[in-house]
């Protein structure tokens, strides 16, 4: 479940309809025929706030959430209630007031009225980020702000977001980290690398993942199978274990803050985390407390209240 680019979406989805959660049980409720396969949210109690109905849906950001409505992409706010018209071929998360919307295989930006501010014209475009948002133009990528002027130029093949004042980038095979002027501020050297999250980056050496700060230095060593962003002072990381490779969680001193134990694991976002255990998707707290249990075929982290979930279809 990771990120990198954004969510490509192409199946149709039934129409849309809001609801409000009812006193049924939420695991009944949720198991009825015509939610099967499709995406819904959930609150923090686990209660259905806009029942399954979307083959595809994103999470929720500035108040709305991009989902697809008779082969077309508009947005929901929390209610259920279509708040942008589907009209668009495919569209990514509202961010800094905007989101990036395709147009006739053109890439351009709306903000949350859905009036076009930054025109098509990108290959790609992913969402905005400490102020400046990465495009793709003849097959190279870099950076432009938010009235729609390039700030970096294209050039690299592989690039990230902000985050922290830096984001990565790929120079001759190798992940660097730059400025906002475009200098490396840690030079090229990593197979793979995160975004900065709570002052620290995953990175990958040799097929092991380790963490560095900001000035490159190698602050957890490289042990980790995989490992993902620090959220809430925790990261989750995969380890061998007597059971296999587990899913756990260490702090930012490298100790061990949950043993490795889950199919999967996902950041904290909001105090809770989406863990898989016997191949179904629950939600935890700090101290490993199962909040909502495992019972989801997919799901995804808590965001402005929200979490999207979808039931198996069999």
């Amino acid at each position: 479940m990771k990120r990198i680019n954004s969510l490509i979406i192409s199946v149709a989805a039934l129409a849309l309809v809001a609801t409000t959660c009812s006193t049924q049980d939420p695991l009944e409720k949720l198991s009825q025929e015509s939610f099967k396969g499709k995406w819904g949210y959930i609150d923090r109690e686990g209660n259905a706030i806009i029942e399954p109905q979307f083959e595809q849906a994103s999470d929720f950001s500035d108040g709305f959430a991009a989902v697809e409505i008779g082969e077309k992409r508009g947005y929901i706010d929390k209610t259920g209630k279509v708040a942008i018209d589907p009209r668009y071929n495919f569209s990514g998360d509202f961010s800094e007031g905007l989101a990036a919307v395709e147009i006739d295989d053109k890439w351009g930006y709306i903000d949350k009225t859905g009036k076009l501010v930054i025109k098509p014209q990108f290959e790609e475009a992913e969402k905005f980020s400490e102020g400046l948002a990465n495009v793709k133009i003849e097959g190279k990528w870099g950076y432009i702000d938010k009235s729609g002027n390039i700030v970096i130029k294209p050039q690299y093949d592989i690039i990230g977001e902000f985050s922290e004042g830096l984001a990565r980038v790929m120079i001759d095979g190798k992940c660097a980290y730059i400025d906002k002027t475009n200098n490396a501020a840690i030079k090229p050297q990593f197979d793979h690398g995160w975004p900065f999250r709570d002052g620290l980056a995953a990175v990958e050496i040799s097929g092991k993942w380790g963490f560095i700060d900001k000035t490159g230095q190698m602050i957890i060593k490289p042990q980790f199978l995989a490992a993902d962003d620090f959220s809430e002072g925790v990261a989750c990381v995969l380890m061998e274990s007597m059971f296999g490779a587990k899913w756990g969680y260490i702090g930012k001193d490298g100790k061990m803050f949950l043993a490795p134990q889950f199919q999967w694991a996902g950041t904290f976002s909001e105090g809770l985390a989406v863990v898989k255990v016997s191949g179904k998707y629950g939600y935890m707290d700090k101290s490993g407390n199962m909040v909502i249990k495992p019972q989801y075929s997919e799901a995804w982290q808590f965001s402005e209240g929200l979490a999207r979930v979808r039931i198996s279809d069999k």
